[in-house]
Protein backbone atom coordinates (compact mmCIF):
# COMPACT_ATOMS: atom_id res chain seq x y z
CA UNK A 1 0.00 0.00 0.00
CA UNK A 2 1.57 3.28 -0.88
CA UNK A 3 0.36 6.88 1.06
CA UNK A 4 0.12 9.41 -1.36
CA UNK A 5 -1.34 12.29 0.85
CA UNK A 6 -1.10 14.55 4.15
CA UNK A 7 -4.15 13.51 4.80
CA UNK A 8 -4.39 9.66 5.44
CA UNK A 9 -6.71 8.55 7.92
CA UNK A 10 -9.72 10.48 6.69
CA UNK A 11 -12.33 9.12 9.06
CA UNK A 12 -9.72 9.69 12.15
CA UNK A 13 -8.70 13.32 11.66
CA UNK A 14 -10.53 15.56 13.07
CA UNK A 15 -13.29 17.77 10.99
CA UNK A 16 -16.28 19.90 11.43
CA UNK A 17 -18.09 21.25 8.77
CA UNK A 18 -16.59 24.76 9.20
CA UNK A 19 -13.27 23.55 9.16
CA UNK A 20 -11.62 21.68 11.61
CA UNK A 21 -11.29 22.94 15.34
CA UNK A 22 -8.09 23.46 17.65
CA UNK A 23 -6.84 20.80 19.52
CA UNK A 24 -7.95 22.77 22.72
CA UNK A 25 -11.41 22.97 21.48
CA UNK A 26 -11.53 19.25 21.35
CA UNK A 27 -11.25 19.19 25.41
CA UNK A 28 -13.75 17.01 27.01
CA UNK A 29 -15.38 15.87 23.42
CA UNK A 30 -12.33 13.85 21.83
CA UNK A 31 -9.31 12.11 22.44
CA UNK A 32 -6.18 13.61 19.87
CA UNK A 33 -3.65 11.44 18.79
CA UNK A 34 -0.95 13.89 17.65
CA UNK A 35 1.28 12.34 15.33
CA UNK A 36 4.36 15.01 14.25
CA UNK A 37 7.11 14.35 11.23
CA UNK A 38 9.44 16.82 10.10
CA UNK A 39 8.99 15.48 5.91
CA UNK A 40 5.93 12.82 4.72
CA UNK A 41 9.02 10.97 3.69
CA UNK A 42 9.71 9.84 7.48
CA UNK A 43 9.42 5.33 7.98
CA UNK A 44 8.20 6.38 11.45
CA UNK A 45 5.54 8.19 10.29
CA UNK A 46 3.90 5.66 7.11
CA UNK A 47 4.06 2.89 10.19
CA UNK A 48 2.40 5.08 12.53
CA UNK A 49 -0.22 5.67 9.63
CA UNK A 50 -0.01 1.57 8.92
CA UNK A 51 -1.11 0.99 12.16
CA UNK A 52 -4.35 3.44 12.58
CA UNK A 53 -5.43 2.13 9.26
CA UNK A 54 -5.96 -1.17 10.60
CA UNK A 55 -7.44 0.56 13.84
CA UNK A 56 -9.86 2.54 12.69
CA UNK A 57 -12.92 1.36 14.31
CA UNK A 58 -11.29 0.76 17.54
CA UNK A 59 -9.92 4.46 17.49
CA UNK A 60 -13.68 5.92 16.20
CA UNK A 61 -14.99 3.50 19.38
CA UNK A 62 -12.45 5.89 21.91
CA UNK A 63 -13.37 8.90 20.08
CA UNK A 64 -9.98 9.23 18.79
CA UNK A 65 -8.78 12.10 16.36
CA UNK A 66 -5.84 12.36 14.61
CA UNK A 67 -4.00 15.54 14.05
CA UNK A 68 -0.58 14.95 11.39
CA UNK A 69 1.79 17.80 11.59
CA UNK A 70 4.04 17.27 9.07
CA UNK A 71 6.75 20.30 8.49
CA UNK A 72 4.76 22.80 8.57
CA UNK A 73 1.48 21.81 7.76
CA UNK A 74 -1.14 20.11 9.85
CA UNK A 75 -3.94 18.32 8.77
CA UNK A 76 -6.72 17.84 11.49
CA UNK A 77 -6.82 20.84 13.03
CA UNK A 78 -6.79 24.91 13.21
CA UNK A 79 -3.65 24.90 15.35
CA UNK A 80 -0.21 26.31 13.66
CA UNK A 81 2.55 22.78 13.42
CA UNK A 82 5.19 25.24 15.75
CA UNK A 83 2.41 25.86 18.52
CA UNK A 84 1.53 22.50 19.17
CA UNK A 85 4.99 21.04 18.70
CA UNK A 86 5.88 23.29 21.75
CA UNK A 87 2.75 22.87 23.73
CA UNK A 88 3.12 18.86 23.65
CA UNK A 89 6.78 18.96 23.48
CA UNK A 90 6.86 17.19 19.92
CA UNK A 91 9.81 17.43 17.92
CA UNK A 92 10.41 19.49 14.85
CA UNK A 93 13.27 17.57 13.57
CA UNK A 94 12.80 13.78 13.62
CA UNK A 95 9.11 12.13 14.89
CA UNK A 96 6.82 12.00 17.62
CA UNK A 97 3.25 11.04 18.88
CA UNK A 98 1.56 12.05 21.66
CA UNK A 99 -2.02 10.96 23.01
CA UNK A 100 -3.74 13.18 24.61
CA UNK A 101 -7.22 13.04 26.87
CA UNK A 102 -10.41 14.34 26.87
CA UNK A 103 -9.36 16.13 29.68
CA UNK A 104 -6.59 17.93 27.88
CA UNK A 105 -3.78 16.08 29.74
CA UNK A 106 -0.65 14.53 27.30
CA UNK A 107 -1.39 10.69 28.24
CA UNK A 108 1.33 9.17 26.60
CA UNK A 109 4.53 10.38 24.15
CA UNK A 110 6.66 8.70 22.24
CA UNK A 111 9.75 8.96 19.84
CA UNK A 112 8.61 5.89 17.51
CA UNK A 113 5.27 4.55 16.47
CA UNK A 114 2.65 3.18 18.77
CA UNK A 115 1.03 0.21 18.64
CA UNK A 116 -2.83 0.21 18.82
CA UNK A 117 -2.82 -2.34 21.53
CA UNK A 118 -0.90 0.10 23.36
CA UNK A 119 -3.02 2.83 22.26
CA UNK A 120 -6.65 1.07 23.21
CA UNK A 121 -5.17 -0.14 26.28
CA UNK A 122 -4.02 3.12 27.84
CA UNK A 123 -7.42 5.04 26.59
CA UNK A 124 -9.30 1.80 27.82
CA UNK A 125 -7.80 3.02 31.14
CA UNK A 126 -8.92 6.22 31.06
CA UNK A 127 -11.62 7.58 34.05
CA UNK A 128 -13.60 8.77 31.34
CA UNK A 129 -13.60 5.68 29.45
CA UNK A 130 -14.06 3.31 32.96
CA UNK A 131 -16.29 5.62 34.24
CA UNK A 132 -18.82 4.70 31.09
CA UNK A 133 -18.06 7.63 28.64
CA UNK A 134 -17.10 6.81 25.49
Amino acid sequence: MRWTGMIVLPALLAAASAGPATVAAMRWERRVLLVSAADAGDPRLREQRRILGTWTAGARDRDLVVVEIVGEHVAGAADRAAALRRRYGLPAVGFGVALIGKDGGMKLNAARPIPAATLEDTIDAMPMRRGGGR
